[in-house]
């Protein structure tokens, strides 16, 4: 066990998870699994357990832990428990115990519901952007599919992070092979799940989206081209650097290392980068405030912050990192709390509301030719039912 976490030991581990009996086990929303997963609460939060052979548990937790060092959007592995006394080939032979992801749900909650039709671009634009990454860091999934994932909302788009890795593998670097395999992995996956849910809702296969894996992967091609591929540029248009690590910025990725290579004539250079992990924006918020908040929502709330910035500074000219403190603190713990004291709020996750509001203080300030204060949009975000971002 990691530590930081319970130890579990008051568990009943002799026995499988599916004949356990404990008080402690919540019902909570999850997507289709081959294997059996529980999740129980514990003072120090909530965890999911999941049981599986012993080879494919080693797999997950070393996949895991990798992909958690890498700084890929995985849920966080907790531990391990493997039990000698039962056929290494069983199912009940070890458990991996993971962090719950909350305010999360998974696929099925989202394609079922009635909004998925508004939220389709977000779902598939955040399926590629995950696929992307993972490949980047040098990830074979393997098994790639809409039900290995599960879903936040995050400011006005979808974040997914990845929950299933025991088929996953890592290498210095993918090939194209290994890439388009893992695409064609998916397409059938993502497919065999529409089907699925075709099934289960009455919808005849003729009007099953079972099209959708190939719709992610063309997003998953125009993604790829745009951060993976080579850039030539001449000598004297080196401003074009500063350029591209912006592009890449803009689109959430760290650019962890950047080299400059003399290419064709000598006149030209081709800029070779190596990208990191969607988590520029959230990064950069948690350096300056402290605030953990998931790529998109940290893109929205850095935003505030500028905007609390340069208020301030009219009246009272302050460090970035002074302006910071005393914007978490006079605006964003207060305006937080409020929004948890709602009696009937719409959102579990208080920092997605606050999204919510950001968005409806700049619609209400546009709309009124002047910025709207806080404590108004406040109120006037409230009365109006708590809108979120327009679906698009």
């Amino acid at each position: 066990m990691r530590t930081g976490h319970p130890d579990f030991l008051d568990l009943p581990w002799s026995r499988s998870i599916t004949e356990w009996d404990l008080s402690s086990r919540l019902r909570l929303p999850k997507g289709i699994s081959r294997h059996e997963v529980h999740f129980y609460g514990f003072p120090e939060g909530i965890f999911a357990v999941k049981e599986l052979p012993l080879r494919a548990a080693r797999r997950e937790w070393e996949m895991l832990r990798a992909l958690e060092d890498s700084g890929a959007p995985v849920v966080r592995p907790v531990g391990i428990v493997e039990r000698p006394w039962v056929d290494p080939g069983a199912e009940e032979a070890a458990v991996v115990i993971t962090s719950y992801l909350h305010h999360a749900f998974s696929y099925r909650e989202l394609l079922s519901g009635w909004g998925f039709a508004e939220r389709r671009n977000q779902l598939l634009d955040a399926f590629a952007g995950l696929l992307v990454e993972l490949h980047l860091l040098g990830c074979f999934w393997g098994d790639c599919s809409l039900s290995n994932v599960v879903y936040r909302y995050d400011a006005g788009a979808i974040e997914v992070t990845m929950v299933d890795a025991e088929t996953a593998s890592m290498y210095g670097a993918l090939s194209e092979g290994q890439r388009r395999e893992d695409l064609e992995i998916m397409v059938v996956n993502v497919a065999g799940g529409m089907a699925d849910i075709a099934a289960e809702q009455g919808v005849d296969l003729d009007d099953a989206d079972l099209y959708l894996g190939e719709d992610i992967a063309r997003r998953y091609e125009g993604l790829w081209a745009e951060v993976a591929s080579q850039v030539v540029i001449p000598r004297n248009e080196q401003y074009r650097v500063t350029e591209r690590i912006a592009r890449m910025n803009e689109l959430g990725f760290e650019v962890v290392d950047l080299e400059l290579v003399p290419a064709g004539d000598g006149h030209h250079l081709r800029m070779d980068f190596t990208v990191g992990g969607r988590t520029f924006h959230s990064r950069r918020l948690r350096e300056l405030t402290g605030v953990d908040a998931s790529e998109h929502q940290a893109r929205q709330i850095l935003s505030d912050l500028r905007a609390f910035e340069a208020r301030t500074a009219l009246t009272q000219p302050t460090r970035r990192e002074l302006s910071a403190i005393l914007w978490r603190i006079e605006q964003f713990e207060p305006t937080l709390e409020r929004i948890r004291q709602l009696p009937d709020r719409h959102t579990s996750d208080p920092v997605q509301a606050y999204c919510d509001l950001l968005h409806h203080r700049y619609v209400a300030s546009a709309s009124a030719e002047r910025d709207v204060p806080n404590d108004e949009a406040f109120e006037d975000w409230d009365e109006a039912g708590q809108p979120g971002y327009p679906i698009g």
